[in-house]
């Protein structure tokens, strides 16, 4: 099988292209890669502490690479720092980066773009699926994730720090992806099919930071 790499924010969604690149077997996980926020220790744009996003790699048994961005990171700064890490993976003979994007196309073409670069290509495991059914399949498949961050100009901050589950996609207000693929929240995955063991944390303070809204999750 090809050694590939896998975009791990920590949410749902790269949880469920884990999920489906480990039950194609068609791809073998070399690492996982994550963007990681200076200063703050965070994972970028989600706000979950580093301790968190370990557990998750040990969880899943798998090797993850932090790729560390400044606070206010200009683009040419971001690309110039994730280009260095993808040329190291390139280099020992990995050409392909899964990510977990749904239907964003300048995403998909930037993404694409800026691997092709270097010699690499993406994957989109999930590319086109239906959102709905795809919260739906999350949820019923026994993973389980909260919602770590909110735009407050796209969905209420009373949804920060939210079980992601069933009454949750119920209660979304008309014209709100369920999966937010438009920025509207992201999440933090704990458990499912793909984990070893839950990772065990609790509900911190929710603030609004850079006009986002973030619930500070904290280990056990």
């Amino acid at each position: 099988m090809e050694n590939i790499l896998l975009s791990w924010s920590g949410g749902k969604d790269c949880s469920m292209a884990l999920f489906e690149e480990l039950n194609g077997r068609k791809h073998s996980i070399a690492s996982l890669l994550t963007t990681v926020t200076e200063g703050f220790e965070r994972i970028s744009m989600h706000g979950v502490r580093i301790s968190l996003l370990d557990m998750q790699a040990a969880s899943l048994g798998m090797r993850l690479e932090k790729v560390y961005i400044p606070q206010n990171s200009s683009n040419e700064e971001y690309d110039a720092r994730m280009r260095r890490a993808l040329e190291k993976h390139r280099t020992a003979g990995v050409a392909s980066v899964a990510f977990g994007d749904l239907f964003l196309e300048d995403i998909r073409k930037y993404r694409e773009g800026r691997l092709a670069e270097i010699g690499m290509h993406g994957l989109f495991p999930l590319w086109g699926r239906n959102t709905k059914e795809l919260a739906e399949f999350f949820i019923s498949h026994g993973f389980r994730a909260a919602i770590c961050c909110v735009d407050p100009k796209k969905l209420p901050v009373s949804f920060c720090g939210m079980e992601y589950d069933a009454d949750l996609l119920d209660s979304l207000p008309s014209g709100i992806d369920p999966c937010g693929e438009n920025g509207e929240f992201h999440t933090f995955a704990y458990d499912g099919p793909i984990f070893s063991r839950r990772i065990p944390f609790h509900r911190g303070d929710t603030v609004i930071r850079d006009g986002f809204c973030f619930t500070d999750f904290l280990p056990d």
